[in-house]
């Protein structure tokens, strides 16, 4: 069973995969373009970011706010056996190809977890737990297994357990909950809103004011948080948020993240 430490990326433990295997295009995220299987011109011989501590000043914000749910130290360490891409061109190809999906899997693992986490959600943790058992065993097969998985198909079985998990866990908040599903609630101002409980999975929540809102138990899968104001708003027990979507948004000292993941260090 994946710990929440195997979810959450270690650096220290990867060969600098995603300062690689990943494509980038030149726009505000990233200062440059950079084709995937190319290395970042930041990444030194060690495989650290040489301006790590200046990203989002020299134009690299997107870095800032990617994670592979420790997919990096899973494929450098435990389905390549410690093997660095630099070895040779065909480690490298297969590398960066395990690499993509792998952190496909273990983001899904991540919302299994959570959803695994919520008592109220137990009707269904029989059903949760056998397909992240399945999930766990495709992390752990061979280097073509793993390239060759079909994520799409993996999602659509997860999918609909998630959505009852997050319906399960929804009931108990009381009063009307919103359903924001799939919405474009780009620029929208919730100041101060009642969300608890509210359905925003899917919803485009660029810039969005949610300064002061009540974010308590509402499920945030997939939502679009970028430069959304979190500053005083409340995520503790909300549902689904990842750190990326949290490294995305904008908050202060007085924003409550949930307590699986981290304050942002740029807020």
């Amino acid at each position: 069973m994946s710990t929440s430490a195997e979810l959450r990326a270690d650096c220290a433990g990867c060969h600098g995969l995603c300062c690689v295997a990943l494509p980038f295009t030149a726009s505000a995220d990233f200062a440059v373009d950079k084709a995937a299987g190319r290395p970042c011109t930041n990444l030194l011989a060690d495989s650290r970011c040489g301006i790590h501590a200046e990203l989002r000043d020299r134009g690299f914000a997107g870095c800032t706010v990617f994670d592979c749910f420790g997919a990096g130290q899973k494929v450098s360490q435990v389905t390549f056996g410690g093997r660095d891409w630099r070895r040779d061109g065909d480690t490298a190809r297969s590398m960066f190809a395990v690499f993509t999906v792998m952190r496909d899997l273990h983001e899904v693992l991540w919302y299994l977890a959570d959803a695994l986490a919520r008592p109220e959600a137990a009707p269904v943790h029989g059903e949760l737990r056998g397909v992240r058992d399945e999930v766990e065993a495709l992390t752990g097969g061979t280097p073509a297994e793993v390239a060759g998985v079909d994520v799409a198909a993996v999602r659509g079985r997860v999918g609909p357990l998630l959505a009852r998990a997050g319906e399960l866990v929804r009931a108990g908040v009381p009063g009307r909950r919103r359903d924001h599903r799939g919405a474009d609630l780009a620029g929208a101002r919730f100041k101060g809103a009642d969300l608890r409980g509210a359905c925003l999975r899917g919803a485009l929540l660029i810039a969005a004011d949610l300064r002061g809102a009540d974010l308590r138990t509402a499920d945030l899968l997939g939502a679009d948080l970028r430069d959304a104001d979190l500053r005083g708003a409340d995520l503790t027990g909300c549902l689904f948020l990842t750190q990326p979507q949290l490294d995305a948004a904008r908050g202060d000292g007085a924003t409550r993240p949930p307590e699986t993941l981290r304050r942002p260090a740029h807020w």
